[in-house]
């Protein structure tokens, strides 16, 4: 029951997620002051129903700028040229003789486009084009004149807000280049250890980038989400990377993986075979984690590849090698 819940987790992209009461409600309270800003604006240019029409466009905007105000996304000259662009978009596809079931779709494949050349990305943009073609009359009688008011101005608003707002909490200033950092960043030519004076703690930028790859593509960058990512490359740094020769019959190996797709693999046989990839395909069977009690194959190198380190159990608990006597010694049941 447990493996099926956790299929339909992995299915769904359903991931942890850390983000502390605290900042919940600030991300929340960021929300309210943009968008009560932006309709503020909006109502006295388009009217009520105009206004309506808009902020949903900036609503988007107002997820990214006070959810994960450091995001790519979310920096000022996507927001800014996003929906100015996407708008200019909108208006010029109004005035195409084109019915509109092509005048709309028109808009936001031309919007997406012109934000890739831009380097504005922007995915509310995409919203901002088809208000401007679904809107009506009122956004028809404004013509380009709707980039400046309202777009232009409603961005402004949603932007000094977030400066505003976001700027007594270091940890979320914005823009990103504004947040308070922990560390000096590191030199990108630089690969090696990268220690922290106050704890001892060591790892490689290329454990840090390995451990990247195994949380959620889209968790957002927080205190604890950065603990995080520091205590799984840390793992990673000291375990060091698993060699193909070092993948032995009856060993178990962990992924070293974050959330749910934690999982120990023991090697439990060879395939064999007439050729020499035949000979180097190994049996495996999941013993805890994602998919326990499944099985497979893999060649010695794809293991190694995938796993982070060797681990033993100990009682109750799996651990590195490192801290333990050698495998052939830990009683218990590993399945």
């Amino acid at each position: 029951m447990l493996d099926s819940l956790a299929a339909v987790r992995r299915f769904a992209g359903i991931g942890a997620n850390q983000t502390g009461h605290l900042e919940k409600w600030i991300s929340g309270a960021g929300g309210l002051a943009g968008i009560l800003g932006v309709m503020l604006v909006s109502q006295t240019y388009l009217g009520l129903n105009g206004a309506a029409s808009l902020v949903a466009s900036m609503g988007a905007s107002a997820v990214l700028l006070y959810a994960v105000p450091h995001g790519p996304l979310s920096q000022p000259w996507s927001v800014f040229g996003g929906h100015l662009v996407s708008a200019t978009v909108g208006i010029a596809c109004i005035k195409l003789p084109l019915p509109p079931l092509a005048t709309a779709p028109l808009a936001v494949a031309l919007a997406i486009t012109a934000m890739y050349y831009l380097r504005c990305i922007h995915p509310p943009g995409g919203a901002t084009a088809l208000t401007a073609v679904a809107s009506g009359e009122a956004v028809r009688t404004l013509g380009f004149h709707y980039v400046l008011t309202p777009v232009m101005l409603n961005v402004m608003v949603i932007l000094s807000v977030a400066i505003l707002f976001n700027l007594p909490f270091p940890w979320r200033r914005y823009p990103a280049i504004w947040a308070r950092r922990q560390h000096p960043p590191a030199d990108a030519d630089n690969d090696a250890p990268e220690n922290d004076d106050d704890t001892g703690e060591v790892f490689t930028r290329a454990a840090l980038a390995g451990a990247a790859r195994t949380l959620p593509a889209a968790l957002p960058l927080d205190a604890d989400n950065l603990d995080t990512l520091c205590s799984v490359a840390l793992c990673r740094g000291e375990t060091g990377a698993v060699l193909p020769a070092d993948i032995r019959i009856g060993s178990y190996y962990c992924n070293g993986a974050f959330g749910p797709d934690w999982q120990v693999r023991q090697v439990v046989s060879g395939i064999g075979g007439t050729t020499p990839e035949d000979r180097d395909v190994l049996a495996f069977r999941v013993v805890a984690g994602y998919q326990r009690r499944s099985t497979g194959t893999a060649s010695r190198a794809a293991l190694a590849e995938w796993a982070s380190y060797e681990v033993c159990r100990n009682e109750n608990s799996w651990q590195r090698t490192g801290n333990l006597p050698p495998c052939s010694t830990v009683t218990g049941d590993a399945a």
